[in-house]
């Protein structure tokens, strides 16, 4: 008899927790953000070539996404990045620019803060190595 009210009672606690609904929060799940890569690695480049490089944002929540700033760690690294909302399913571009009139490596972020609900502050990072250009030679007489 126990053991027919225990199968009993399990059935019916097993049978509840399947009958439940999907929960969902309140609104959705609200914006998202994504990004196509978190480090971008320049490599080795010459001293005064192309410090730029992009990212990609993507927003894969249900509500608009709003970058509400791009901050990089230090003077050297300027992003640029559109305060827009940024629809569901679609996508914008952070473009980062480093000055690489400074020789030697690179490891820098770029914090991008927004009204993401899974990462309201989200870090990127560049890096590489800038390589000093030969001095020009003296000219001869």
């Amino acid at each position: 008899m126990k053991q027919i009210l225990f199968s009993l009672g399990l059935s019916l606690l097993t049978f509840g927790a399947m009958a439940q609904p999907d929960m969902k929060p309140v609104g959705g799940s609200g914006p998202m953000i994504s990004l196509d890569k978190e480090v971008h690695d320049y490599g080795t480049i010459k001293q005064g070539g192309n410090g730029e490089c992009e990212f990609t944002v993507t927003n894969t929540g249900d509500q608009p996404l709003i970058i509400s700033n791009c901050q990089g760690s230090c003077g050297c690294t300027v992003p640029q990045c559109d305060t827009a909302p940024i629809k569901p399913g679609q996508k914008s571009t952070i473009k980062v620019k480093y000055d690489s009139n400074r020789v030697g490596p690179i490891n820098k972020s770029v914090t991008i803060t927004s009204n993401a609900t899974n990462a309201p502050s989200k870090v990127v990072t560049i890096k590489g190595t800038v390589e000093a250009t030969a001095p020009a030679a003296a000219p001869t007489k």
